[in-house]
């Protein structure tokens, strides 16, 4: 039977989404998920619901443990992960709000030395594809389900993953950018390798915001106000994941 994890920041946490709630949490090897998991069913769906940050954004991003968050689900039973998140965009065609299904990732966090660019040079990158099995029967839905409520989306999309400080200068995006990421954010880089490594299909939902001002010069701007951006969206997220996984 399938069973679908869903991961979600501020505003996904809303328990009205639910029929039929109970609450579980599910000791890991990398420590305690960031929040209880809610189990309960979607349109006669079964599905595990997944906050990263708590109700508001009560958790900072730097105490959420996105490893035990994948171990969680899939202790859970979950057979199917879908991620929604906030990100910052490369693409000129990628702006605030739109969604972006992604489908693959460059993994540039196990290949980090001492310079950002060392391994570009060395043209020792890899696009590593998300699980194929979910990637293409759901973003079929997904994309029915978006142009049906209005929504403009991204096909397609590839994720550099990076754990670490924050990347917010213009030299570097423009690498990133010639690799052919299209967006970039810390809390989905562990998600997707470790998904990877225990084989769960999975496919994330960005909500672009653009929080690093990727385009021009200004500072980047500040996590209220990536927040503030993101909850704007959320309403168009549950709709599009409630439609999405009616039977």
């Amino acid at each position: 039977m399938e069973k679908y994890g869903i991961i979600g920041g501020s505003g996904l946490e809303n328990p009205n989404i639910l029929q039929h709630i109970t609450e579980i949490e599910i000791e890991t090897p990398y420590g305690k998920p960031s929040s209880s998991l809610k189990c309960g069913n979607i349109n006669g769906t079964e599905v595990v619901l997944l906050s990263r940050h708590g109700r508001d954004h009560s958790i900072p991003p730097s105490q959420v443990n996105n490893r035990a968050n994948i171990w969680a689900l899939k202790e859970a039973g979950c057979t199917h992960i879908l991620a929604t998140t906030a990100v910052g965009s490369l693409q000129e065609h990628i702006y605030p709000g739109k969604l972006v299904v992604l489908d693959q990732f460059i993994d540039f966090t196990k290949h980090r030395k001492t310079t950002f660019f060392e391994k570009f040079e060395q043209g020792e990158m890899k696009h590593t594809p998300m699980a194929t099995p979910f990637s293409d029967q759901l973003r079929n839905i997904l994309i029915a389900t978006a142009q049906k409520l209005d929504m403009d989306i991204e096909q397609q999309g590839t994720v550099i993953t990076i754990e670490g400080p924050r990347f917010s200068t213009r030299a570097e995006s423009k690498m990133f950018r010639l690799w052919g990421a299209d967006v970039i954010n810390m809390s989905t880089a562990p998600e997707c390798i470790l998904a990877n490594e225990l084989n769960i299909p999975y496919a994330a939902i960005a909500m672009s915001t653009d929080y690093d001002c990727w385009k021009t010069d200004i500072e980047p701007v500040s996590w209220e106000a990536v927040i503030t951006v993101f909850i704007k969206n959320v309403d168009k997220v549950i709709r599009l994941i409630t439609e999405s996984l009616k039977k």
